[in-house]
């Protein structure tokens, strides 16, 4: 018997539900997976590094790392109506940000490239510093004046105004409307050294666990909880609902438009490296 394969995916509610079947030994044939729990600042540095061997990082990490790990077509997250938000403490317009500092939670994200892509339209001259922040301090520096701005993901859409705070921008809005395509967030990759036979198994292995855990929500639940570090219930449920929807079963003709839009779009404003011809081939 081989040994399982390294994986490392956040605690938040969509990879818990999208993976706990398969993590839990419950997928027909799916490899075992050592499980590694860590926030996608954590993963992408780890596939920069060439760590682990199927990774959830966030797309715009790719144009980094392809050459060593393949996009899985299944298991990550793109959606609709569901991108970063950037806050402020008081409501505002894009241009009052011009030479103003916001705080991002990486700038290897995809949530920072849809904001600079934003600001590139919508910010005269541009924002000033930007600060990278661990992502629960984020909302409480734009509250407590430590920044002017700040660039949220995930559930803070559901939880800023606990805060006091004002949405000034959705970048997922902006994005949807200038391109129509969903919103990439975060890949599932793994490593090409596996080879093709086996990352097709990695594939199927992912698109069961999510349809799974579509099949029988409840089989998830304590095991999302477990892992949500305190979220409200409800909050969780709204989570997986938002980031877990048919590109996560298969990226197909829209999600892979969709990366290859984004990448190249930061490639075209130096915020990424150019993508090769056949960087996001499977198989």
């Amino acid at each position: 018997m081989s040994d399982p394969l390294k994986i490392a995916y956040s605690p938040c509610p969509n990879d818990t539900f999208v993976f706990h079947a398969w993590a839990h030994g419950k997928v027909p044939g799916a490899p075992a997976l050592d499980v590694t729990f860590a926030d996608i600042d954590i993963t992408n540095g780890m596939a920069e590094r060439g760590e682990g061997d199927i990774l959830k990082v966030s797309y715009a990490v790719l144009p980094w790392v392809l050459e060593e790990y393949a996009l899985l077509p299944c298991g990550g997250a793109l959606g609709r109506g569901c991108g970063p938000l950037v806050l402020t403490k008081e409501p505002g317009e894009a241009r009052d940000l011009a030479g103003k500092t916001v705080a991002v939670p990486s700038e290897r994200s995809t949530a920072y490239l849809l904001f600079r892509l934003w600001a590139a339209d919508e910010v005269p001259g541009g924002v000033g510093e930007v600060k990278v922040l661990p992502f629960d301090e984020i909302m409480p520096a734009v509250r407590d004046g430590r920044v002017d701005a700040g660039l949220v993901i995930h559930e803070a859409r559901f939880t800023y105004r606990n805060y006091g705070l004002s949405c000034l921008a959705d970048m997922g809005e902006h994005w949807e409307r200038t391109t129509g395509l969903p919103i990439p967030l975060g890949a599932i990759i793994a490593k090409r050294s596996l080879g093709a036979e086996r990352l097709r198994e990695l594939a199927a292995a992912a698109r069961t666990s999510v349809r799974m855990a579509w099949d029988d929500t409840e089989a998830s639940r304590a095991y999302v909880l477990e892992h949500a570090q305190e979220m409200d219930p409800a909050v969780a449920d709204q989570h997986i609902g938002l980031y877990v929807n048919e590109f996560t079963a298969d990226l197909g003709e829209d999600g892979y438009a969709a990366v290859r839009g984004l990448l190249t779009r930061a490639a075209a404003e130096g915020l990424v490296p150019p993508l090769g011809r056949d960087a996001l081939s499977f198989g």
